[in-house]
């Protein structure tokens, strides 16, 4: 396809024809499919990886360097999209994360497979970065693009939907080297669908563009020593070497600032955030990465380790959640069109996420399941309402010379959000679990059992639960007693962390308030358009 210098669209809001619009958004959700379904079966693959390779010590680096270098690579790729449109680089994330997944699933050490996410990571944030920027690109016209946009949701809701299981699938009956592999068919569908029918269009037309790479390098340092600081703190705590680090990353965000606010064509335009409308909608993106990563990360804990259920039932009580964020982003573009002030949907989704957040606060061992599948549909349907949204009104207010940037750092600010959710969460159980056993077990002071105990993984590792139950078997002790003492601690400190998800949820809405009213714009040609499909179905 020639490359385009400005999208014009025809009278149906689109850049290219039904045909073309529907093949080049078979690319994007193959490639938002490819790494949606990376990131859900590596972590069922993780513990076969660690029996396999060894090196422990590096668990979390496999998450950890994945998630350092894609925060790092999106609102890079994102700007460097709008200086020389988003196909190239969209190509070269889908060559680069299929290389990448060859190098993990080759790996012979967890340092090389560490280091293979590491570059998995880059090609997975220039995905982020510069794909999801390529929708406004194809739909100028956002009533359009609401419904296109759908596509990307679906695809992203099926990969959610499936990769545990599939990862679980492969791991046990082709390896774990094929949950990797597995990306590399998926790639070349994409690869062949974005180069032969996704356009290339350029935002930004200045001839004489600098790239500002020092902008880039302090970026880089910038969210890698807060992504560090905000991993590493829960295990070292207010350490010097801490304290050191956290330093570090606020002095080199001062120096970003002093530096973009000079430079003639900055990677990172400081107006964003001098736009009320953006500012608050980049709040809201991080409010809302804190909410659905806690939820994704301890509801799994609370149902399997507090209440002893088998890891099937708990992927079967999950599933609503993630199935009904496409649900919820489905049945939003068919609303959100005919609303006079748009905003209100934010209001109902995050209304019903703190219904959601309220009752999974309160769950118990006896709630019905019909009622966790309940909060859960609730959860699902609240994020699927607001999300979209977010990515709408950010793309909006932006206007075309920021579209990419804005794009990119509302998905970049969500992840940041999301390690901060984690990260607060995760303390607060860890805490309260500790605390709560040691208030429940007196007896176990000075003992070596009791540290086994205060482990969480006594609760939902059946080798480590049977190592604990052998131990206290040879002291004469019977450990189920102990076992059901050590779930209701986590059951009460996951209640404390998912309290911290629910405050937030309120916050959230009413931060809603301060974004000022955003109009989606109408091309005149597809507003008579829409308007005859409407008076058709009528």
């Amino acid at each position: 396809m020639a490359a385009t210098s400005a999208p014009s669209s025809t009278e149906t809001g689109r850049v290219l024809s039904v045909r073309q619009s529907l093949l080049a958004m078979l690319g994007l959700c193959f490639v938002t499919m490819m790494v949606a379904v990376d990131q859900t079966v590596v972590g069922t693959a993780l513990p076969t990886i660690v029996a396999e390779l060894n090196g422990f010590e590096l668990y979390a680096w496999v998450a950890t360097a994945y998630l350092l270098t894609s925060v790092i690579t999106i609102p890079i790729f994102g700007r460097l999209g709008d200086y020389y449109g988003r196909k190239p680089f969209v190509v070269a994330s889908i060559v680069v994360f299929m290389l990448a997944s060859a190098l993990c699933g080759m790996a012979d050490t967890m340092l090389q497979l560490a280091l293979a996410r590491a570059l998995q990571g880059i090609g997975g944030g220039m995905l982020i970065g510069t794909a999801f920027a390529c929708v406004p690109d194809l739909f100028p016209d956002s009533h359009v693009r609401l419904r296109w946009q759908v596509l990307l949701s679906a695809a992203f809701g099926i990969a959610n939907a499936f990769g545990p299981s599939l990862g679980g699938f492969l791991t046990q009956y082709t390896g774990w080297r094929s949950v990797f592999f597995v990306n590399l068919p998926i790639g070349i569908i994409s690869l062949y669908f974005v180069w032969r029918f996704l356009p290339h269009i350029r935002q930004v037309q200045s001839k004489d563009i600098r790239l500002d790479w020092q902008g880039a390098l302090l970026i880089a340092l910038g969210l890698g020593s807060l992504q560090l600081f905000v991993e590493l703190l829960p295990a070292h705590g207010a350490s010097l070497s801490m304290v050191l680090l956290g330093m570090s990353s606020l002095i080199v965000f001062a120096a970003l600032l002093y530096w973009e606010r000079r430079c003639p064509q900055p990677l990172l335009p400081l107006d964003m955030f001098r736009n009320k409308s953006l500012a608050t909608l980049f709040c809201l993106s991080l409010l809302v990465g804190f909410i659905m990563f806690a939820l994704l990360f301890y509801i799994p804990l609370l149902l399997q380790g507090g209440f002893g259920m088998t890891p099937q039932q708990v992927g079967l009580l999950i599933t609503p959640l993630v199935v009904c964020i496409t649900l919820g982003s489905v049945t939003n573009a068919r609303i959100i069109v005919r609303l006079s002030r748009p905003n209100h949907m934010l209001y109902a989704g995050f209304i019903l996420l703190i219904l959601a957040c309220a009752g999974m606060t309160l769950m118990q061992q006896s709630t019905p399941k019909p009622l966790v599948v309940g909060y859960m549909i609730l959860a699902g349907l609240g994020l699927g309402f607001v999300m979209p949204n977010l990515t709408v009104f950010a793309q909006e207010t932006a206007g075309r010379s920021l579209l990419g940037i804005s794009t990119a750092m509302l998905q970049s600010v969500r992840m940041i959000g999301g390690m901060l959710g984690t990260t607060i969460v995760g303390t607060l159980v860890t805490n309260y679990y500790v605390g709560g056993v040691r208030e429940a077990v007196p007896q176990g002071g000075g003992t070596s059992w009791l540290g086994m105990l205060e482990d969480p993984q006594v609760l939902v590792n059946h080798s480590i639960q049977s190592d604990f139950m052998a131990h206290l078997q040879r002291q004469g002790l019977l450990g189920d007693s102990f076992i059901e003492l050590a779930r209701a601690a986590l059951v009460s400190a996951v209640h404390h962390g998912l309290a911290t998800a629910l405050l937030v949820a309120v916050i959230a809405l009413a931060w809603v308030y301060r974004l000022p009213l955003v109009r989606l714009t109408r091309t005149a040609g597809a507003a008579r358009a829409t308007g005859r499909e409407d008076a058709s179905h009528g």
